[in-house]
């Protein structure tokens, strides 16, 4: 019942054509699978070269990314290994989860179909492959399902915005605008010298890593003790319903109303937006920040190039449009009534994860 993997898996890529990555269309006949996240990477019209012996399987080589894949397909561009079984009647979606229970160490941007090869399957009978995959195609479907709901009502959110305000740089109601540096009573960064921090302690240490669309992520939380807090808290302050945002690194331009009553410290990777709450709404403000627009006109601001890094100086000069406080504590009336509605979804999708993590580890984790 134990099999390793050439003996279930053939690496069939070279029988496939790479579209490469400028040549992807929105719509098309035939879809492009990457080895990316989203299920999707693009579609094609060609002909020629379209892989057809489905389904198949397809791993990331660089991401570790496994897709289940039952339609005709091309390649991305790189780092695409398409697996078939050796076995003519195999049970693809059993295969597809049995490769996701793989645990391949991440190395990087490096390769790591060396390590996909080294597994071990569990290859029960054809029998027990249909039972499993019942179980665990029933709680993907929720779990998926959730995840729609969750992007609606996020959706929603962004309709309402545009509604309520229009595009925040076109400015299509004609808005007063302002410079974050006259909105804000203070804008600051935390601590620019990174502290020894603890998986226990006194004050929650928060980076841009912690930061989320969805709010904080303490996943990976780690703390430190009042003599390092107080000295950065005394200069950087956060409090419930300021707004901050990420101005450091790769997911730079994140902005979120800080939901926290406690005292926390602040790495300088992110900013503190302690807005004029006469004039400006923390709500209001997250949202403009993070409006797909706006977000394009800060880029282009900063020399067309993807921002990764943002001064305070460079911040305080961002012009925003400023409607009237009314019609901003109504949008975030409107927030926080989906918020709630989204807390429960979340609570309903961390439950279905974490039965079919447990399945999964039912099912694969004896090897």
């Amino acid at each position: 019942m134990i099999k390793s993997f050439d003996e279930v898996f053939e690496d069939v890529t070279k029988l496939g054509v790479k579209i490469k990555t400028d040549e992807y269309h929105p719509i098309g006949k035939y879809q492009i699978i990457d080895q990316g996240q989203e299920a999707v990477a693009g579609y094609s019209d060609l002909e020629d070269g379209v892989f057809e012996n489905v389904p198949a399987i397809v791993f990331g080589d660089h991401t570790r990314i496994v897709k289940y894949v039952d339609q005709p397909f091309f390649f991305g561009a790189d780092g695409v290994k398409v697996l078939r079984s050796r076995f003519k009647d195999a049970n693809y979606r059993y295969l597809y989860y049995a490769l996701k229970s793989v645990k391949i160490p991440n190395t990087g941007y490096n390769r790591h179909f060396k390590w996909l090869k080294e597994a071990k399957i569990y290859y029960p009978n054809s029998e027990e492959q249909s039972k499993i995959v019942l179980i665990l195609d029933e709680i993907s479907s929720v779990i998926e399902h959730r995840q729609r709901q969750l992007q609606k009502l996020d959706e929603l959110v962004k309709a309402r915005f545009i509604e309520l305000f229009g595009s925040p740089v076109s400015n299509p109601f004609s808005w007063e605008k302002k410079t974050l540096k006259d909105i804000c009573i203070k804008l600051n960064d935390g601590t620019h010298f990174s502290p020894e921090s603890f998986k226990t302690g006194e004050y929650k240490y928060v980076t841009a890593k912690n930061i989320r669309l969805s709010g904080f992520d303490f996943s990976n939380i780690t703390y430190v003790p009042e003599e390092v807090h107080r000295p950065i808290f005394e200069r950087c302050n956060p409090e419930l319903g300021d707004v901050l945002y990420i101005k450091d690194g790769a997911t730079t331009g994140i902005a979120m109303v800080n939901t926290l009553e406690e005292e926390f410290t602040l790495l300088s990777s992110v900013a503190l937006l302690k807005q004029d709450r006469s004039i400006i709404n923390g709500y209001f403000l997250a949202a403009l920040l993070n409006n797909e627009d706006m977000y394009l006109d800060i880029r282009n601001n900063m020399g067309g190039a993807a921002i990764t890094r943002l001064t305070i100086a460079k911040l305080n000069v961002i012009k925003v449009i400023v409607p009237p406080i009314a019609i901003q504590e109504q949008f975030a009336k409107f927030v926080k009534q989906t918020d709630k509605s989204k807390a429960a979804v979340q609570k309903a999708l961390d439950e279905a994860q974490l039965l079919f993590d447990s399945l999964m580890q039912k099912y694969f984790g004896r090897l």
